[in-house]
Formats: structure tokens, sequence, C-alpha cells
């Protein structure tokens, strides 16, 4: 299985995009993994058409038989434990592409949740994207770690 990470605009902090890096490579050591950093909507202050156009990128960059995980504030929250489980259980049916979406700074349009597989939340607190991207990426390698039987999640 190929873990695809899709998201709106580079990560422009330094030591966040050093994380995210860090965890990429750490997961491609376990399963292969792909970063999809799309250009974000440029020269529009109307939200509506950044969310209309931004959304279309990340529905383009899907696959037809990806299971999409797309980051919600309103998705369900998962233990880490229960994250390795969905990973497990989409490993065991046979999906090829696990892709987890991160929409821009003024969301995504109902295409776009409409498309997800499951929507998940990685806390009740609001994050900055930046942010969302480290503890995302982190929280796939913990996954992969306990399933692996490696013995990171315990540290």
């Amino acid at each position: 299985m190929r873990i695809h990470f899709v998201w709106i605009g580079k990560t422009k902090d330094r030591n966040c995009a050093a994380l995210v890096n860090n965890y990429v490579e750490r997961i491609r050591r376990i399963v292969p993994i792909e970063l999809s950093e799309l250009k974000e909507a440029a020269g529009s202050a109307d939200e509506k058409r950044v969310i209309a156009i931004e959304s279309g990128k990340l529905i383009s960059s899907l696959e037809r038989h990806d299971f999409v995980v797309l980051l919600d504030e309103e998705g369900r929250q998962f233990s880490s434990p229960e994250l390795a489980e969905l990973i497990n259980r989409q490993q065991q049916s046979g999906i090829k592409h696990l892709t987890f979406v991160i929409g821009g700074f003024a969301g995504v349009n109902k295409q776009v949740k409409d498309r997800a597989d499951l929507k998940m939340s990685l806390s009740r607190m609001t994050l900055t994207h930046e942010l969302a991207r480290v503890i995302l990426a982190e929280q796939i390698y913990r996954a992969l770690t306990l399933l692996g039987g490696f013995p990171y999640h315990r540290f």
C-alpha cells in the first residue's frame, strides 16, 4: 500500500517543513509514500472562488480507487492504535492508495467532502495547517511502527 499526503500550499515554516520531511523519510523506509503540495489559489480575495479552485486541484490529484481521508474539524478522532488499525484494515482489504488530504485556509467544497471515504480530526483544538501536517505525518509513522512491532510507540 502507498501513502499519499495531499495538501494545499508548501510548508513555509522551515521547522515544520523539516519535521514533515523527517517523518516522510521515516515512513518511506516502511511503505512507499508520495507528498503532493498543490499550489494555492492566487490573487483572489473571494473565499468561495479560492475554495472552488483549490478543491478542484485536490479532486484532480486523487485517483479513482484511492481511499481518501479528509482532515476535517468535524471528523472522527482516533487514538494512535485506532489509526494503526484503520491503516491495517485498508491494507487487508486490498486498498493500494491511502490518501490523506488537508485543504487550504478557506476549507474545501462539498465535492471534496463527498469524495472522502472518511473524515478525520486531529484535535478539537484549532491547529495551523502547517502544524497539522507535522502531526499527521508523525501519527502515520507511529501507526506504521505499531503495525510493524517497532518500539517507537512506547517512547
